[in-house]
């Protein structure tokens, strides 16, 4: 798994007769590690503390950890032992810090290990092995936090941990249980960044749809009202704010329905992220997921016909053990029928921990390679033919990028980083975070190109 993010550089003019105290991160993994890194950076930066660009400037380096795969596992450990020789002091943190005998095992001298969301045991440790140098002209933060995304767009972060216990998945053991963030902080961390000119607000937890079930669905006050701790509360109050809202990682509970009112309005975006995983009844109870594709089709059926310009994006995972060229050919069938508009795919890996790994019957890598290919091949022709329709009409998009003349933009059914693009010629003044109407003239597999709107 590739590094999502790496600190960015911030200078703070030293003061008199001594240096700044410098601190390097590493932030690996999923947007919730990469929000937990945000906060982290966000701390130190408001405590004085220098984020300096390589290990070589730093007085010590922080390593976000991701430890869900058994390949995420030895990428987190390989960044730790590749911090420990080029800077020698080290705090690790995040998923993989759960488990510390596995660190300490190889890397005994790290400096502190703290697990995932522990924001004041990292603090506690970086202000153990690097005193603060407080400097009041100097501790200047920006409204909306330190950012590792571009300024346009931010990950919101409405809960930790999960109350599911799929088979393949160790999240709750590294995360633990659902605790949902009181809807009153959620809405004024969201009004903060929209002040500090982000255009696009990414929900994210490990199961969205479950937003505030552990509270009961609590009321808090926001803008002299009651907004009740749920999904529909939450993006009722969020679709005040004027800006894109995007819902990832979106259990396909009833409480889905209930937003789909607001996509119809324009208050959020048309846009569910939803990890359905696979679609044989079999495969699913071993992945305990919920096992009904029938329903699931027909819900999706109807979302779409209340919502006629909703997108789906949702992964897969193939070669699950048991999984028989009989549920294989189901899945295949009902990516037929549902017609999904963006689909990733993962070919099954042991995870260290998980029960599935105790299943019997696990498929060779020779048919997860075959089967991925060709479920791939599947999902890359519904999202040709579905983008193909898609010429001739006119898009908002939102400005990502500009280079080698052409602007890199996304559409109202394009997250960040995972889905597609929108392609156009630059267009003088256009800026990035800027929205603007693409015209859309060609379009590929995943992409779509065309000419800014006059």
């Amino acid at each position: 798994m590739p590094r999502t993010a790496t600190a960015k550089k911030t200078r703070i003019k030293a003061p008199m007769g001594h240096a700044v105290p410098r601190v390097g991160f590493v932030s690996l993994g999923c947007a919730k590690a990469l929000v937990d890194s945000e906060r982290i950076l966000t701390r130190l930066r408001a405590e004085g503390y220098e984020l300096a660009p390589d290990y070589a400037g730093s007085d010590l380096v922080i390593v976000n950890t991701c430890g869900f795969l058994d390949s995420a596992r030895e990428e987190s450990l390989a960044a730790i032992g590749e911090a420990l020789n080029d800077n020698g002091k080290v705090i690790v943190t995040g998923c993989l810090g759960a488990e510390p005998e596995v660190i300490t095992a190889k890397y005994p001298n790290v400096l502190a290990i703290t697990g995932p969301q522990h924001y004041e045991a990292v603090m506690d440790a970086v202000h153990i092995a690097l005193p603060r140098l407080h400097e009041p002209y100097a501790d200047l933060v920006p409204a909306g936090g330190i950012k590792l995304t571009p300024r346009h767009y931010a990950y919101l972060k409405i809960s930790e941990g999960c109350n599911n216990r799929c088979s393949f998945c160790i999240i709750p053991s590294m995360r633990g249980d659902l605790v949902s963030r009181p809807v009153s902080d959620v809405l004024r961390e969201a009004e903060t960044l929209a002040k500090a000119g982000v255009k696009e607000l990414l929900v994210i937890s490990q199961d969205t749809s479950a937003y505030g079930v552990d509270v009961k669905y609590a009321t808090n006050e926001w803008r002299e009202r009651e907004v009740k701790t749920s999904m529909l509360g939450l993006c009722e109050a969020l679709g005040e704010l004027g800006i894109w809202v995007r819902l990832q990682y979106v259990y396909p509970y009833p409480s889905v329905d209930h937003v789909l009112p607001l996509m119809a309005q324009g208050k959020i975006l048309p846009y569910l992220d939803i990890p359905f995983q696979h679609a044989s009844p079999s495969v699913l109870k071993a992945m305990r997921r919920p096992a009904n594709q029938e329903k699931t089709a027909a819900r999706i059926a109807a979302w779409r016909a209340q919502v006629p310009d909703l997108t789906i994006r949702s992964t897969f995972i193939v070669g699950f053990p048991g999984e028989t060229e009989e549920d294989f050919q189901c899945l295949l069938d009902w990516m037929d029928e549902v017609q999904l508009d963006r689909v990733g795919c993962f070919k099954y890996e042991n995870v260290t921990g998980a029960t599935a790994q105790t299943l019997d019957n696990h498929v060779s890598e020779e048919v997860k390679d075959e089967r991925f290919a060709r479920f791939m091949e599947k999902a890359q022709s519904i999202s040709a033919a579905k983008l193909q329709r898609k010429i001739g009409t006119m898009q908002q998009v939102i400005v990502d990028g500009a280079a080698q003349g052409r602007l890199t933009c996304r559409s109202r059914g394009d997250a960040p980083e995972v889905d597609g693009n929108v392609f156009a010629p630059i267009v003088k003044g256009v800026r990035v975070g800027d929205f603007i109407n693409v015209e859309i003239t060609d379009a590929d597999a995943y992409d779509l190109y065309g000419v800014v709107a006059a």
